[in-house]
């Protein structure tokens, strides 16, 4: 049975995770399976091409049987309603949690796209420029139909997805729900075993188990966000979360702006600081949610307690709900959001999105920045084109709405809170592979000088064979 793979995303890049799988039968039939359907953020729309890459899939839609997914973050997710709208009527296969969080944040990303084309086409009126002919990439009333096509299977088990094609997920550690995806492909005559780790969690104590061990692949197509780094040492995430704090709220009186992704970073923050308030140890300082989709995500949260690492469970015996403690605010409505910045009593305010680019964070550090009391903690990764990227590597200024806004308060960066492994997590990942069992390892998502290193550590390992597809690039396996 012929097997090919085309690599329609996150190829040099750490968004738009979309892989194509091929494969012809001996009778002659065909099946096509995508991996992910993930959206390109950052500079990954830079560039002459980038504003086509959300449009333009490379692939017809139509001719794809099956939707595997990994995990619900958007660069993974994000284009199935694009996919949906134009033709696709296959199954779209996830864990549980993941078709949860896939509902609120498909159509949080609707609501997104529908808004930046409105204003695109105001901004273009009010300049006397050309209205763009070009709508959303999507709608709100494509979220439903793409709902509709969800199936779901837990971890570890086997399931037939399409004739030859047996699907079992194992638990990823990234974000609630993720998965590894393990495809056992058999024709009758030969067969063949390929894996894709999704995005790969932490082996550290949080919220979620660590990423589990999978049986051995033939081919694996891994992750490489980290894969030049390896994270700091943090012996207490409590103590270093808790000098940030005090530092900025008490001693300089100042608000601490953390930019953090909906779902998986906000929780882990409320989690240390509910331990922190539950300890007596927190200060007397308000926290604020700001992110309607955070609210959301953190119920759906709370709806699968049983994906919390044992002693995590064990604690809900004693504190039913790990995300609340007395001063902390959810905020949903946008008027109340407003107000926030029109206080400047010291607070902590939690807010999307994580990498600073779009949501209610950018009112707050178009607000927060200019004033040296205050502070922005980054708590996870942020694409190179993005403000976060740009805070991070020292700006001294950025422009926010079309405004000239000075950077003066001090930006932070705590890397426990990365839901992404190092890599020494990576190679340890693979540790339950034979590397001389696994004919070829593709390393994706990640940019081109963390996978190249990344490259070398597991070459020197014993993975003879390591590619770095370029995008649009087909392997025959």
């Amino acid at each position: 049975m012929p097997i090919a793979i085309t690599f329609h995303g996150a190829a040099g890049t750490v968004t738009g995770s979309k892989h194509l799988l091929e494969l012809t039968r001996t009778d002659g039939s065909t099946a096509r399976v995508l991996l992910d359907c993930g959206m390109f953020q950052g500079e990954a729309l830079a560039n002459s091409n980038g504003k086509d890459r959300n449009r333009r899939f490379g692939f017809d839609p139509e001719s794809i049987d099956a939707v595997v997914l990994s995990h619900a973050h958007i660069d993974h997710s994000g284009l199935l309603p694009r996919l949906v709208a134009e033709g696709f009527r296959g199954p779209i296969w996830s864990t549980p949690a993941t078709r949860d969080l896939c509902a609120i944040m498909l159509e949080d990303s609707a609501r997104i796209q529908e808004y930046d084309f409105t204003d695109a086409v105001r901004r273009a009126e009010k300049r006397g420029k050309a209205v763009p002919t070009e709508g959303p990439l999507y709608t709100v009333a494509d979220v439903q139909p793409t709902m509709a096509r969800f199936q779901t299977t837990d971890y570890n088990e086997r399931l037939a997805i399409l004739p030859g094609v047996e699907l079992t997920y194992s638990d990823a550690g990234h974000i609630l729900g993720s998965a590894a995806v393990h495809l056992s492909i058999d024709d009758g005559e030969r067969s063949l075993r390929l894996s894709f780790t999704g995005d790969v969690g932490r082996y550290v104590d949080r919220l979620l188990p660590p990423p589990a061990p999978f049986p051995q692949a033939d081919a694996i197509i891994c992750e490489s966000t980290y894969g030049d780094r390896d994270h700091a040492d943090i012996a207490e995430a409590e103590e270093e979360l808790l000098r940030h704090v005090t530092e900025v709220c008490v001693n300089r009186r100042g608000r601490l702006i953390i930019p953090a992704f909906s779902i998986g970073k906000t929780q882990e923050i409320l989690y240390t600081l509910n331990a922190l308030s539950n300890a007596g140890r927190l200060p007397r300082i308000p926290v604020f949610v700001d992110s309607p989709l955070a609210i959301s995500a953190t119920d759906i949260v709370r709806r699968h307690a049983a994906l919390f690492r044992p002693e995590v469970r064990e604690e809900l015996h004693r504190d039913p709900d790990l995300f609340s403690f007395p001063g902390v605010s959810f905020v949903r409505e946008s008027e109340q959001s407003k107000r926030l910045n029109g206080s400047k009593e010291p607070c902590i305010i939690i807010s999307a999105s994580g990498m600073m680019e779009a949501g209610r964070v950018r009112h707050h550090l178009l607000h927060a920045l200019p004033n040296a009391d205050n502070a922005v903690l980054a708590v996870g990764f942020c694409a190179p084109g993005t403000l976060g990227h740009e805070l991070l590597n020292g700006a001294r200024a950025v422009r926010i709405f079309g405004e000239h806004v000075p950077v003066n308060a001090e930006v932070l960066r705590m890397e426990f809170y990365s839901a992404h492994g190092d890599r020494k997590e990576l190679l340890h990942y693979l540790e339950c592979q034979d590397p001389a069992r696994v004919r070829t390892l593709y390393l994706v998502h990640g940019e081109d000088g963390p996978r190249t290193a990344l490259a070398g550590s597991f070459k020197e390992r014993g993975f003879k064979n390591v590619q770095l597809p370029k995008l649009r690039e087909r392997f025959e396996l």
